[in-house]
């Protein structure tokens, strides 16, 4: 698991996916142009969505694993460890795909016009928002 606390054995691992880039424009559902690759819509993350898969996989995995200490009545305190390790992991995946939609998406938007840049940063600031709120 890439930025992210492994449940089982508490070692940090820290490996990043690098974003992807790919030619063309097509328009997203979210106002700026999106880069295509054999006519489909990608995103900051397209490239590195089996990253993004099997680090999501390892979390849910992690989730079963604190569902079954709560099954067999483990000590409250390491089941909040193990929790903690999740929230640190999805906040891992947070921060790489929302890194992965700054150097994507705002910066296309931003070779598109003020205009779509302005809007990708705004949904960009709402999104940090919420992270920061969560």
């Amino acid at each position: 698991m890439s930025d992210s606390t492994d449940a089982t054995s508490g070692t940090r691992q820290d490996a990043h996916p690098a974003p992807g880039h790919t030619a063309g424009a097509v328009a997203s559902e979210h106002g700026a142009a999106a880069h295509t690759e054999g006519g489909h819509a990608t995103h900051g993350y397209t490239e590195n969505k089996d990253a993004y898969r099997k680090r999501l996989k390892r979390i849910e995995g992690q989730v079963r694993g604190i569902a079954r200490m709560i099954d067999e009545d483990i000590y409250c305190i390491d089941i909040l460890t193990q929790v903690s390790a999740v929230t640190a992991a999805l906040r891992s995946v947070s921060i790489a795909l929302l890194d992965e939609h700054m150097k994507h998406c705002v910066v296309t938007a931003a070779n598109e016009s003020p205009e779509a840049a302005a809007a990708k940063i705004d949904e960009a600031t709402k999104a940090i928002a919420r992270l920061v709120k969560s």
